[in-house]
């Protein structure tokens, strides 16, 4: 029997359909917050547990070389734009109730993942604005939103001071238990009770392992060889860990691991390296734009996409995710505002270099940033307030550093390679050349919480 021709193409358009939606992944994508370059087993952790964080590291690539911001809102804005921060304006942390976020000219990746037919969800810290409603989650391309808008809450009580920070839909909510917990279990349901019909971008930015320092005493107890924060510390990482392996295994039990591209980082280096977090070989931590401040733990997961056991020591930066997920995800990358990340997949998945010549290392500080080209790197601090509290011979105008041979940054080349800083310092100029001010109507106030 003959069957129409309307009805043939029907089929056939139901059946692209459904084989574009299969053929999608799902992305989730998990941010540490204040996480120790070291402080994970697949990066020479010895003193803390991560068997879950371990397994798929080892599933996926490791990413040796991978940069960020040296503190929260601002890595969390080029996150969600492919955007440096000299061009977003977010340099600094977006305070409670502060008259300021992210630009509401800026695309999100929420908005374009949504655009490529995804439903979209973010599950813990948001930390780019909620002054006015169309600065939150809700109002920047997610569909669903649950846990905290601010930073530094009380894992308990959920409160900042006498604020509650917990939020369902950007409604407050007052469920109980601790945050990491809570974070967990709202990404497993999310999972549970996605829409069949469309792919998932959920987005699941920890509070921990930020302070204050507070964990179910449980995770405490196999630690008691560490001593003071170090050990509260390692409670709280572990608490992180086993969350994480709930949700991996909800996708598994949902018949989605495979198809799911796994992305994890931590949002900057660890704080107080020695005391509280372990930053290995890196310099200095958090607030600083050494490597301790911006290069941090991260890998990519995805079965049969990307392969097993694989280390990638080229630089990367958290602003190539956003080109490269709305990439994977079907979507399109025209906006009218300019995308400074590049697509990585080649660099995942054939062996291919950073596509980046140089990359930009903003610092919280006016007149402080940095650039790497290859194995070397250039601070330049050219305002005396990149100097402050310590005397210009202290505090040099030029470091010069090659990473290759001196990942600690511990001997300044700048005098002897004058020719190289040079170089270094065009590729840096050229870098800031549309650098924006800040959108922070109060840029000098503190930003290191």
């Amino acid at each position: 029997m003959k069957r129409p021709l309307s009805l043939i193409l029907c089929c056939m358009n139901l059946a692209f359909q459904g084989f574009a939606t299969e053929t999608k992944p799902n992305i989730l994508y998990i941010m540490a917050d204040d996480m120790g370059y070291a402080d994970a087993g697949f990066n020479g952790a010895k003193d803390i547990k991560t068997p879950h964080l371990d397994r798929l590291a080892k599933e996926g690539a490791i990413l040796r070389s991978f940069y960020v911001q040296p503190v929260c809102s601002p890595t969390r804005a080029s996150l969600m734009t492919g955007r440096y921060v000299a061009h977003t304006g977010v340099y600094s942390i977006v305070r409670p109730n502060a008259s300021w976020g992210l630009p509401l000219t800026e695309k999100t990746l929420a908005q374009a993942m949504k655009n490529a037919g995804y439903e979209t969800a973010i599950s813990g810290k948001w930390h780019l604005g909620e002054f006015q409603s169309a600065y939150q989650p809700t109002q920047r391309g997610f569909d669903h939103q649950y846990g905290l808008w601010f930073g530094m809450i009380d894992f308990y009580t959920h409160k900042r001071g006498k604020i509650l920070d917990w939020h369902r839909n950007d409604q407050p909510c007052e469920d109980q238990g601790y945050s990491t917990h809570l974070i967990a279990k709202e990404a497993c349901e999310r999972i549970r009770k996605r829409d069949l019909k469309k792919p998932l971008f959920l987005y699941l930015p920890f509070n921990a392992v930020h302070g204050p320092l507070q964990v179910p005493d449980s995770y405490v107890a196999p630690y008691a060889s560490l001593k003071g924060n170090r050990k509260t510390y390692a409670g709280m990482l572990s608490a992180m860990d086993e969350a994480i392996g709930q949700i991996v295994a909800t996708l598994e039990e949902q018949k989605m691991r495979d198809n799911t591209l796994i992305v994890f980082s931590s949002d900057n280096g660890g704080p107080s390296p020695g005391k509280i977090t372990d930053n290995g070989p890196l310099r200095e931590g958090k607030g600083t734009i050494y490597e301790g401040g911006v290069r941090v733990c991260a890998f990519a997961t995805w079965p049969g996409k990307i392969a097993a056991g694989k280390i990638i020591d080229h630089p990367l930066h958290i602003i190539d995710w956003y080109p490269t997920l709305i990439q994977r995800a079907g979507g399109s990358l025209e906006q009218k505002l300019p995308i400074d990340g590049k697509d990585i997949w080649p660099v995942l998945t054939a062996e291919a270099k950073s596509p980046h010549d140089a990359l930009l290392l903003s610092s919280t500080q006016p007149g402080l940033a940095a650039v790497r080209a290859g194995d070397w790197k250039l601070i330049h601090r050219k305002a005396a307030t990149a100097r402050k509290k310590k005397s210009p011979a202290d505090m040099p105008e030029y470091e010069l550093y090659h990473l290759r041979e001196d990942l600690g940054e511990t001997k300044n080349l700048a005098e002897s390679q004058p020719q190289k800083v040079t170089e270094m310092k065009m590729l840096l100029d050229q870098l800031l050349h549309k650098a924006v001010p800040s959108a922070d109507p109060e840029p000098n106030a503190k930003t290191s919480e």
